[in-house]
């Protein structure tokens, strides 16, 4: 009942922080220590069960795990092998997926190992491993839990601009697919506020890449238009190199022109959650929604964007980490 309790409380917190501003990855923490708390009134409940019931559940349950964590480690790995032949291997963040799959593979090869092998050093590296890769598969589980519902919240009201935010061109002036996505879901939006009679202004936001003929902006702008939306309705920003960027310099451009606006930016889905803490971050008033990405691309975007959180955060993760990695090696010397 205690932990029912804590979770009860958790989710009050985390809808009244959701209601206060939903872009903060806080939330995204209450939300995943309310299900932790709620599982753990669930396995207290399970002395209740006969005792035969009880003994299966108590085999079946680690084995589950660890089968479940085999069958990420193996998508992981298959999902590699298809972003190198897709993308190329050429890139860290093509391999992440593939980097991952390796890591749990090798997160499981050395608990399994400790179990069987009577030694010291080893049970004090396993504590040092398993406590930071407990720690990691929980704010992943946090990030993509709450990457998924912020992702389906509603907008709360119509936006004044409508901000696409930029990806790599083709052939040096081509919009790709991943791109072509964004644009289609912003087309969308503004038809749809068309037809309420809240006609929003789009902002395009690119720079110029060193191996890109012209701005991703243009490049957004001409795909824009050629999709039957009027020239004079899209505003460009062509001077940003990345996301924060994409957000400040589009705010400029959009403050010049309507001193209190409200905005809804456009990325991927894989990229929303990460894109609504900058927003944040940068002070720029709206929400973010996000464009359906191709299935094998996915997973490696997902990791990128979960380490970019990571990174965000450098001194509550570093020293997260160094904590659980000394209580581990104890915990290991003692165990």
């Amino acid at each position: 009942m205690i932990a029912y309790a804590f979770a009860t409380l958790l989710l009050v917190v985390f809808g009244r922080n959701v209601r206060r501003d939903r872009r903060r990855f806080s939330n995204a923490v209450l939300l995943g220590l309310a299900a932790a708390f709620f599982l753990l009134g669930v396995f207290g409940e399970l002395d209740r069960l006969p005792d035969r019931v009880l003994d299966a559940v108590e085999v079946l349950t680690p084995f589950a795990a660890v089968l479940a964590a085999v069958a990420v480690a193996v998508c992981l790995l298959a999902n590699g092998v298809v972003m190198a032949r897709q993308e190329g291997g050429g890139r860290l963040a093509n391999l992440l997926s593939l980097g991952a799959g390796l890591a749990v593979l090798g997160v499981l090869a050395l608990l399994w190992t400790a179990v069987r092998v009577d030694s010291t050093a080893l049970h004090v590296v396993a504590g040092a491993v398993l406590l930071p890769a407990g720690y990691l598969a929980f704010l992943l589980l946090c990030f993509l839990g709450y990457s998924w519902l912020y992702g389906r919240l509603p907008v709360r009201r119509d936006a004044d601009f409508l901000v696409v935010l930029g990806a790599g061109l083709v052939d040096g002036d081509q919009v790709p697919p991943l791109l072509a996505a964004r644009l289609d879901r912003a087309y969308e939006l503004c038809a749809a506020q068309d037809a309420r009679g809240r006609p929003p202004v789009l902002v395009v936001s690119g720079g110029k890449g060193s191996d890109e003929q012209c701005s991703e902006a243009a490049a957004m702008a001409g795909y824009l238009t050629g999709r039957g939306v009027p020239a004079d309705r899209i505003r460009l920003e062509d001077r940003s190199r990345n996301t924060a960027e994409n957000l400040e310099f589009s705010a400029a451009v959009m403050s010049a022109e309507r001193e209190h606006y409200r905005c809804l930016v456009v990325t991927n889905d894989f990229h929303v959650l990460r894109t609504a803490l900058i927003t944040r971050r940068a002070g720029v008033p709206g929400q973010v929604t996000g464009a359906p990405t191709a299935g094998y691309y996915w997973p490696s975007a997902v990791l990128r964007e979960f380490v970019a959180v990571l990174v965000s955060y450098p001194v509550t993760n570093a020293c997260a980490l160094l904590l659980l990695v000394l209580l581990g090696s104890a915990a290991g010397a003692h165990g």
